[in-house]
């Protein structure tokens, strides 16, 4: 029997110090709701839920990103409904003016709320944001630039959602020019013109005026200006020459200048001073002339099967899988084939907004939001208080229709596949939370079991420890007992 070392309380004492670690750490997991709060409790485990816990949190905060990038396309389908409202107005007071029970004046107020919604379509076009950012000013389309030489002819490019990015390049054959007539008419100051105007009635384009003996020089030159104007044409003057023609107001081979005069005996005809004084002139023959289209060859990027179409000075460039491009060539440009022998263009995806859809790098989602000013939907010429401009007004308002609606078709698809997104995001983040719970959440039941079977040894290791701790006391009766 020894006295100095206990050995039957040490080893008692082991027993209880592990169960008490044992216990400590039970009561430590039925607090926490955890098995694993400290790297040493499973460290394989704690790597991995690590991980996971990041993807967790990712997925979350992905699926908000979803969310709020659902809202600004919201924000964009509800500004586009009002602008296909007041295209659809527009549109309304185009077949109204185009009546023939109208007259000029009431063309006029047409033209007049027309001009008035295509400010509010650019007003809608500037200031809609969402969180400051604008959304419909282009800013948020593909930026396309232009090489330094040519940056200033030309304007309005827009690319389709199917133009991958690169180079591209157009030499320029023919430019856009209108249609023009010599007047044979040089003013030599404000009341007087060389050449004969003669009296009757001139025809510009079907809108027709009176030339009387009784007008003056000025007040004839006003009668043509107006009736010019009404006819789609303007009466403009030589700088050197001081010699007048009537120009049409557009370009392109679908521009044209028809002048019919109907003069008394003896007048010469406007634009031909050399015909005879000999009376044959009553019904002079029409003159027609009409302007040209512009005319580009593709040289580079736009792959074998892409076609050109043109209207005036616009170009429409288009190919397969749904590749489209436009342009407006600068008034009157030519390509030097010299000095400049093709005009590029860099598609890059600069400008794109771009949402964070995914809980790691490039897991991304592209929106392309393009510009709808009246300037980019071709609106900011029409003009209903011309001869043929609510048929031209229809004709290009039903253009712009269609932009919208496929730019809505687009938002839309875009909305259906966010709301798809966060759906999956969501799921996603439910079933990693299942998994990290099966490897960093207590099993309550489980637990308290294993506590309970703790305690009683704890108790029982208590009890134990103070029997081995009276075993020292023997030593003293057999000492007492000598």
């Amino acid at each position: 029997m020894k006295i100095n070392n206990n050995i039957s309380a040490v080893i008692t004492n082991k027993q209880l110090l592990g169960t008490e670690n044992n216990l400590a750490a039970s009561m430590e997991r039925l607090a926490s709701g955890l098995k694993l709060n400290h790297a040493a409790d499973n460290p394989s485990g704690m790597a991995i839920s690590s991980k996971m816990r990041a993807q967790i949190r990712g997925l979350d905060q992905a699926s908000r990103n979803s969310s709020d990038g659902n809202s600004v396309l919201q924000t964009v389908d509800g500004a586009l409904n009002q602008v296909t409202d007041m295209i659809q107005r527009m549109r309304e007071l185009a077949i109204q003016a185009a009546n023939g029970t109208n007259s000029v004046a009431e063309q006029k107020a047409c033209q007049l709320e027309i001009a008035s919604l295509r400010d509010e379509v650019n007003r809608v076009s500037q200031t809609t944001e969402f969180n400051t950012k604008s959304l419909l000013d282009g800013s948020l389309d593909a930026r396309v630039y232009t090489d330094t030489t040519n940056v200033n002819n030309v304007s309005r490019i827009s690319v389709s959602d199917s133009v991958p990015e690169g180079t591209y390049s157009i030499n320029v054959k023919q430019a856009a020019t209108q249609a023009e007539y010599n007047l044979g008419i040089k003013r030599t100051d404000i009341d007087g013109w060389v050449g004969t105007i003669g009296t009757g009635t001139v025809s510009i384009n079907g809108s027709t005026v009176e030339l009387s003996e009784d007008m003056t020089a000025t007040e004839m030159y006003e009668a043509l200006r107006d009736a010019a104007e009404y006819g789609e044409c303007e009466i403009v003057e030589d700088p050197a020459t001081r010699e007048l023609s009537l120009r049409s107001n557009i370009y392109g081979a679908h521009a044209s200048v028809s002048l019919i005069q109907n003069f008394k005996d003896g007048d010469l005809p406007i634009g031909d001073p050399r015909v005879p004084n000999v009376g044959v002139n009553k019904n002079a023959v029409p003159v027609v002339k009409t302007g040209t289209d512009a005319e580009v060859e593709l040289t580079g990027g736009f792959g074998g099967n892409a076609t050109v179409s043109y209207e005036g000075n616009r170009i429409s460039i288009t190919n397969t899988d749904g590749f489209s491009m436009s342009m407006l060539l600068k008034e009157g440009f030519e390509n030097d084939a010299a000095a400049n022998p093709k005009i590029s263009f860099e598609v890059t995806e600069i400008g794109i907004m771009d949402l964070q859809i995914g809980a790691n790098e490039g897991q991304t989602m592209q929106l392309r939001i393009p510009a709808t000013d009246v300037e980019s939907l071709y609106l900011d010429d029409i003009n209903v208080a011309t001869i043929n401009g609510a048929k031209t007004a229809m004709a290009r308002l039903d253009e712009a229709l269609t932009t919208i609606n496929a730019i809505r078709s687009q938002i839309g698809a875009y909305e259906n596949r966010l709301e798809y997104t966060v759906n999956s995001l969501d799921e996603t983040e439910e079933n990693m939370t299942a998994a990290i719970s099966r490897i960093e959440d207590v099993d309550m039941a489980e637990e308290m079991v294993e506590y309970t079977k703790n305690n009683v040894l704890e108790q029982a290791g208590t009890s134990a420890l103070a029997q081995a701790n009276s075993l020292p006391e023997l030593a003293l009766q057999i000492l007492g007992s000598r």
